[in-house]
């Protein structure tokens, strides 16, 4: 065991992916000579060569395009997009070639997608939106969003070694914020959800970075018993974790980074509604971003992402209810 960063996390499974199996190779933007925008790449180069640790043009659909050529011949590549609002430039061949090669031909496309992703440091429109809702409507790519250290190398080692597309979403603001006790080597973080507190009057569902609001927000909540389910994978999702949670506190505040109108937050409550209705004791409540683009200023963005006072009010509003 090592107490790392949750960036450290992400670098060290990445280095432990490359020693192991030497179909693993890495690509993407400024990744080799410059050791990647935020880092995590640091040094890859030199230990691997830059025939593993590829340095790309400014072309997200050649990243991923010339990846799933490459699975499809055997190797596992882990793509770099160097902010995940860019992936919307590789959108085609993610979603309409990875994402059906299985259905049309019988093809694994082992690739990971590493997109950085979230707001909370002013990156603005361009550098700080949660996409990940954009693939799991898309069959065939899964998706997963880990909130700790720990999880984030779990993961991604996960991720690494499925036979499907993999959309990674590490969240930025966690990389140097939190950090955790990783144990060493390869080790797979199951594609389930995990209860980060147990609780008895209401739970809070959330992922990524909103795990952490959604603890600070409910620690001391007016001695309410609050649960935390963190949901680590959203495609797929783990139904029988969250409607048992439901069962057991019969209230529900789901937390979501992204933009309301069909975010996963939206897909939860649609479980919850269809699935376990009889089990409510008050409507499902969700805390979001509205439907606007994130700004560059710090107050403005602080306004429009949710923060630990939005998700005390609508909990004290559900518990009351």
């Amino acid at each position: 065991m090592a107490t790392l960063t949750y960036l450290q996390a992400i670098s060290a499974a990445l280095r432990d992916e490359l020693r192991d199996d030497e179909r693993v190779l890495m690509m993407g933007e400024d990744i080799g000579v410059f050791g990647g925008a935020f880092k995590v790449t640091d040094g890859f180069i030199e230990e691997f060569g830059a025939d593993r640790v590829m340095d790309t043009p400014l072309a997200e659909s050649a990243i991923i395009g010339t990846a799933i050529g490459a699975a499809v011949v055997g190797m596992r590549p882990v793509c770099e997009m160097q902010f995940s609002d860019f992936i919307a430039c590789g959108f085609d061949q993610l979603v309409n070639v990875a994402g059906k090669m299985h259905y049309r031909q019988g093809l694994a496309v082992p690739i990971t997608v590493r997109l950085p992703s979230g707001g909370g440091f002013s990156g603005g429109p361009f550098h700080s939106q949660n996409p990940e809702a954009w693939f799991m409507h898309s069959p065939g790519i899964k998706v997963v969003a880990p909130a700790t250290a720990e999880d984030a190398k779990g993961l991604l080692h996960a991720a690494i070694r499925d036979p499907n597309p993999v959309c990674f979403m590490e969240h930025k603001h966690l990389y140097r914020r939190i950090k955790g006790e990783v144990p060493d080597g390869i080790h797979e973080t199951p594609m389930t959800a995990r209860i980060a507190r147990e609780g008895s009057d209401l739970v809070v569902i959330a992922y990524g970075a909103m795990v952490h609001v959604a603890l600070e927000a409910t620690e001391d909540l007016d001695g309410a018993s609050v649960e935390v389910l963190d949901l680590r994978s959203l495609v797929p999702l783990d139904t029988e974790a969250i409607l048992a949670s439901v069962a057991k506190c019969s209230k529900v505040v789901i937390l979501d980074e992204a933009n309301a109108t069909c975010a996963a937050g939206a897909q939860v409550a649609a479980l919850i509604a269809e699935h376990a209705f009889e089990d409510l004791d008050g409507p499902v409540t969700r805390v979001s971003t509205p439907d606007v683009p994130i700004p560059f200023s710090p107050p403005l963005e602080q306004a429009v992402l949710p923060g630990v006072e939005r998700v005390k009010e609508a909990c004290r509003e559900l518990l009351a209810y």
